[in-house]
């Protein structure tokens, strides 16, 4: 066939050939062609296939591209052309054409064809399963396929690429073609794979470097490393790609530094018995410097104002990574942009030209174009399908006839993150201008995720034994769709309330019971918060039988509150009060000196003044969170003839101060900073604090029954390393009042890194040192007498299940036990953590 497709006069004979041996009897009077090199042309009466087994002769003919009644010269291109386009499709191993009969002019054609194996199965031979199902993916072989020289060659490809790019550069691929014996025209493949012997970089050489080592232009390369006996985390596979990406960051390295003219002039790879030597030689040129910046065409704001936000000196190394942070985009502080789009110039548009080169000095003109101020023409919303529209509009910064503004444009998307109904890795924001009109269309988009949580949870308390949890909170509900029941799927959703529901229980011991509704917008104009919270909680030792003797505590509580966001000193400020009113029912309960049997009232009012700037709730990269609380009872004590029992109407004024600072340090590295401070005291100096509204420090600051405390208004402090507040190594000085603290300080640094942020489980690991310590007396209190503790953990937070955790923690101070303690203090805890942040 390939013979044919080159040369006329072969065809011409495998014609003739072809008609005389396949002409029938029938047709002998009819005419044949020509023996001659001249073509003749033909009527195209008729097109048989033979050789088919699996494919369609009717489609074979399509495509060709011949059709009935088409005049054709034979011999000539014609036929040429037509067994290239069917041998183009790669479905056919050899392809002939003849004649099978000719009547007057009239001329009839058979293509004989032999059909190229289909894929039966293929198996891997000499790597482990795991190995192949990852191949597998990658390759996408399909069964029943065509097996072309284009998928074998596709094969062998991706296969040695795979290994490749884990460091295996001298895999040897062979694939085998074995009949099947029980399909027809099929083949197995056997695909053999010799990975050979892994092969790393050992070395990294640089020639001509002067100003900077070998070792700091090696850590420019982010991919491509050398692998060393002490760097054993170090894979030191070589990849083209990610050298090609890492020679491109060298460069970027050098001119940030003030070279700007430096290159790589060579690079090699060498291999020796130990590896792969990577070789570069550079050149780095002259170091530049800015000498003097001019401004043109500014009206709006003189050079000087312009010279100061910028903030780049003369004899400042030249660098344009710098130069375009501090015109466009500066993370640590104002740029020029911002200067003026933060006043409606959306249109502003600013050139650095270089003027002058002069040795190592750069003379740079910024030509400016400040444009016309634009305004917000409309809002649009996509990808909300689940909350309505006005929750998110509410959130904006951006309104409708506003002046352009870039910092709220920035602002308004982490408010929609904080919402927490989205993936905050998916707001998009995209400024439509119209420089016609002088306005700006504002294209929000948005990716819902899920938000509400289901707690299903057993756990182990410290009086109780093993207690059950069942909880639900819908973060997104709509109390005003409530009356449709066609919105019930499964709850009605997407007004951003929140509801939630939680039932604790030990069977006849230990039961509570708590329902809290938040409505973040009352009225719906101003972001007004208004919540209510109600609380059962039940105690009880001894037999359900006979309760005469029976120990319980029995605790009920309502909470109403309201917040609202404040302008001053920020809009990051808010404000919210509350009042609360707890009973505590107390019989033969002998927790509090002097209190066992009884009824406590605890009427109390809160007020907290907090201010937030998190960019993301779920992993936060830079922002700070402050809170300073104070819960106040009427001052019983100071009251003319008040009762003397100071456990039957509670009695204190309670201060916390909780703040914690994110600062990015390298790529998605975060440190977290927190320090938080509480104390208790009382209205009358002669009258100590009674035993509720206490702070227990210790292990991971979980309460009664792992999820809170059994006294409403009871802190529990995490301190990890150390004993929960229950054990027998519990801080001391928290443990010299069996109610807790009344005063705690602790500190807290911890370094952050995500391993994934899908939204549907955020992954981040942690290592952590904190110090704290809680005292019982106002005399024990010392802000430097504290129980240290260092360690590493993990959170992965679930939309559907809230913040799972652990944490393994060393403690560094020793503790001491209550007299009898037989049991040695345990420095080393693991600590779980579901549904709440460590405080």
């Amino acid at each position: 066939m390939r013979k044919y497709l080159r040369s006329s006069h072969l065809f011409t004979l495998l014609l003739l050939l072809a008609a005389l041996v396949a002409r029938p009897a029938h047709a002998q009077e009819a005419a044949t062609p020509p023996e001659t090199d001249e073509p003749h042309k033909y009527e195209l009466g008729g097109i048989t296939v033979s050789g088919a087994r699996s494919l369609d002769p009717n489609t074979l003919i399509g495509l060709s591209g011949l059709r009935i009644g088409d005049m054709i010269n034979v011999p000539g291109d014609d036929i040429a052309k037509a067994i290239r386009k069917i041998w183009t499709q790669g479905i056919l191993a050899d392809i002939s054409v003849g004649v099978a009969r000719t009547e007057g002019n009239k001329i009839f054609l058979d293509f004989n064809v032999r059909e190229r194996p289909r894929l039966s199965k293929f198996t891997f031979e000499g790597i482990p399963k795991g190995q192949a199902d990852d191949i597998d993916k990658k390759i996408k072989l399909i069964r029943g396929k065509v097996v072309t020289d284009a998928l074998l060659a596709n094969t062998r490809t991706q296969v040695r690429k795979f290994y490749t790019n884990k460091g295996f550069l001298d895999t040897k691929v062979t694939i085998r073609q074995v009949a099947d014996s029980a399909l027809s025209n099929s083949v197995a493949l056997k695909i053999d794979v010799d990975k050979g012997q892994k092969v790393r970089v050992h070395d990294i050489d640089f020639e001509g470097n002067k100003a900077f080592s070998d070792g700091k232009l090696a850590k420019q390369f982010k991919k491509t490393k050398a692998r060393k006996p002490y760097k054993f985390l170090t894979p030191g596979k070589f990849q083209r790609s990610d050298f090609e990406d890492d020679k491109r960051k060298l460069v970027e390295f050098y001119n940030n530094q003030g070279y700007r003219d430096a290159t790589i002039v060579s690079d090699t790879i060498e291999r020796d018995d130990k590896g792969l030597i990577v070789k570069l030689k550079v050149d780095e040129g002259l170091k530049y410097y800015f000498r003097h910046i001019t401004w043109n065409g500014n009206y709006l704001y003189d050079s000087k104002t312009l010279s100061s936000v910028l903030g780049i000196k003369p004899g400042t190394p030249y660098s344009k990574e710098i130069l375009d942070k501090r015109l466009s985009y500066n993370p640590t502080g104002q740029d020029v942009t911002s200067l003026y789009m933060n006043d409606g110039y959306l249109f502003f548009n600013i050139d650095p030209v270089e003027t002058k080169v002069e040795g190592d000095s750069i003379d740079i003109e910024m030509r400016i174009s400040e444009g016309v101020q634009a305004r917000v023409k409309d809002i649009n919303i996509a990808g909300n399908t689940k909350t309505s529209d006005h929750v998110l509009r509410r959130t904006l910064r951006t309104l409708p006839g506003d002046k352009f503004n870039r910092e709220l444009l920035i602002r308004s998307q982490r408010e929609i993150a904080t919402l927490g109904y989205f993936d905050p890795e998916k707001i998009g924001i995209n400024p439509v201008p119209n420089q016609a009109d002088g306005t700006v269309d504002i294209n929000y988009t948005v990716v819902e995720k899920p938000s509400d949580q289901i707690t299903l949870s057993g756990g182990w308390g410290g009086y109780a034994g093993f207690i059950g949890t069942v909880g639900l909170v819908f973060n997104n509900f709509s109390l005003r769709k409530a009356s449709d029941i066609h919105n019930w799927t499964p709850v009605p959703a997407g007004d951003g309330q929140r509801l939630a529901l939680n039932v604790q229980a030990n069977g006849f011991q230990y039961q509570a019971y708590s329902f809290s509704f938040t409505e973040p917008w009352l009225g719906g104009r101003k972001p007004q918060s208004l919540s209510v919270s109600l609380n059962r909680s039940i105690v009880r030792y001894g037999s359900r039988f006979d309760a005469s003797n029976n120990q319980s505590l029995k605790t009920n509580s309502i909470t109403v509150g309201l917040g609202r966001q404040l302008r001053v000193p920020d809009d990051y400020f808010s404000l919210s009060n509350s009042l609360s009113y707890s009973q505590y029912n107390l019989k033969n309960y002998n927790v509090f000196p002097g209190f066992s049997t009884g009824t406590a009232n605890n009427v109390t009012f809160n007020t907290t003044l907090a201010r937030n700037s998190i960019d993301n709730p779920t992993y936060t990269r830079r922002g700070s969170s402050l809170s300073l609380s104070v819960s106040l009872t009427p001052p019983y004590s100071v009251f003319k003839g008040a009762h003397p029992d100071a456990n039957e109407w509670v009695e204190f004024h309670k201060w916390m101060f909780d703040a914690s600072w994110f600062t990015p340090l390298v790529g998605k590295l975060v440190l977290n900073t927190r320090a938080h401070f509480g104390y208790i005291g009382t209205y009358n100096k002669n009258r100590d604090p009674g035993p509720f509204e206490r702070f227990k420090m210790g292990g991971a600051g979980l309460g009664y029954g792992g999820g809170g405390s059994f006294l409403v208004g009871t802190d529990y402090i995490g301190l990890r390393g150390y004993d929960d507040p229950n054990g027998a190594y519990a801080i001391p000085t928290a443990q010299a009042n069996q109610s807790g603290g009344i005063a705690y300080n602790k500190y807290v640094a911890e370094i952050r890194y995500p391993v994934s942020l899908n939204p549907a489980a955020t992954v981040y690991i942690l290592s952590f040192a904190e110090a704290g310590n809680a005292v019982g007396t106002y005399s024990q209190y010392s802000p430097y007498k504290l129980y240290r503790s260092a360690g590493f953990g993990a959170r992965i937070f679930m939309s559907a299940f809230g913040l799972l955790g652990f944490d393994y923690g060393r403690a560094f101070d020793t503790v001491v036990p209550p007299p009898g303690t037989t049991t040695a203090q345990d420095f080393n805890h693991f600590h779980f953590i579901i549904g709440q942040q460590i405080r």
